[in-house]
């Protein structure tokens, strides 16, 4: 089997618990140098990947002839130039999300990736939640008949702040709307395609925070609305979606497990029950078939973030088409525009402006 040599390029949050123990998950990929500057994360790196070469320059990795795949996941700030000179390099390249932090770089960075020939792909790793699996299941099977209200919240609570963290911090790409913005922006466009118009409410709600904390995004089609949230200051869990057809209706509370399964350092390739959801969690289904009104719970599908790295091993050993598209991570970054435009102007803006 062809081996895929990886570089990784960061090893906090997203690149110890999400990107290193998902593809060394799937055979064909080897995990060759990481590069962190981190004393801390050097000595962690070393001891969960000891065949792997941890290097405190970039340059190591990004001129490395024996890597094949690079991994950006390092701080927003970083995506692009990261990006940009991986694929110069003639390298493989897999950004963490959010793409970019504007739209012009987004471009920009798929512009190059055609010139020299290369992969571009985002980890959207919540396509292959179980929970949205599932619901978009629910939607292809014409269960709910025509979908007509949907909406979508990725809440948490955090009352306490950390100006420490980039994510807090006043920098290009910070805040709750780059974050999990970019996951159910993602989500959404992925489920109806994209929308006419947008209207959003972007905030910040607790004391002493520099960025957005909070946000409200609305996607108008043409029978169609779509509601986004998320916060920081939700105690009591709320729906984690909520679809409504004119046949019937769908409210699933929880999050996929994967993350929470990930934390505890457990790996998909050592767990036989990988994404398997507490059926506690199951959504619960109202609907109407045959001038019968049928009530029940839906069992949630199993999830796996693997898939989207055995999906970039296919694309790049054997030529398939790939799942998760920079032109679509681009259409993210261009709605997360719009959004913040509406945000100032308040108003709905069109697509088409």
């Amino acid at each position: 089997m062809k081996q895929i040599n990886v570089g990784l390029l960061g090893f906090g949050f997203s690149g110890r618990f999400f990107h290193a123990p998902i593809f060394t998950s799937v055979e064909g990929f080897n995990l060759s140098k990481i590069f962190t500057r981190s004393a801390e994360k050097k000595e962690l790196a070393n001891l969960l990947y000891p065949d792997a070469i941890v290097v405190d320059d970039v340059e190591s990795i990004i001129d490395d002839p024996n890597i094949d795949l690079i991994i950006v996941a390092l701080p927003n700030t970083s995506h692009y130039e990261m990006a940009e000179r991986a694929l110069i390099a003639g390298k493989h390249v897999v950004v963490e999300k959010p793409f970019t932090n504007t739209l012009e770089e987004a471009t920009a960075l798929i512009n190059t990736s055609i010139e020299e020939g290369k992969l571009l792909s985002v980890f959207q790793n919540r396509r292959y939640d179980g929970d949205f699996l599932t619901l978009k299941n629910i939607i292809e099977n014409n269960t709910l008949g025509e979908i007509k209200e949907f909406e979508s919240h990725f809440d948490r609570f955090r009352p306490e702040t950390n100006s420490k963290v980039w994510r807090e911090s006043i920098l290009p790409g910070s805040g709750i709307l780059f974050d999990l913005g970019a996951h159910l922006i993602d989500q959404a466009i992925q489920l109806f395609g994209m929308p006419n118009e947008v209207y959003a409410d972007v905030r910040t709600q607790r004391a002493n925070v520099l960025v957005d904390d909070n946000f409200e995004i609305i996607l108008y089609y043409t029978d169609l609305k779509v509601t986004l949230k998320s916060g920081m200051l939700v105690k009591e869990p709320l729906p984690r979606f909520i679809l409504l057809g004119d046949k019937g209706s769908y409210v699933k509370y929880g999050l996929d497990p994967q993350e929470a399964e990930l934390k505890q350092n457990f790996r998909p390739d050592e767990w036989d029950d990988w994404g398997l959801e507490d059926p506690k969690n199951y959504g619960n289904i109202n609907y109407l078939e045959n001038g019968l009104n049928i009530r029940g719970v839906v069992e949630t599908l199993a999830g796996n973030y693997t898939t989207y790295y055995q999906n970039i091993y296919n694309a790049i050993v054997n030529g398939a088409p790939l799942e998760v598209t920079s032109e679509q991570a681009r259409d993210v970054i261009r709605i997360i525009e719009i959004a913040k435009e509406s945000n100032v102007e308040k108003r709905r803006i069109a697509l088409s402006e």
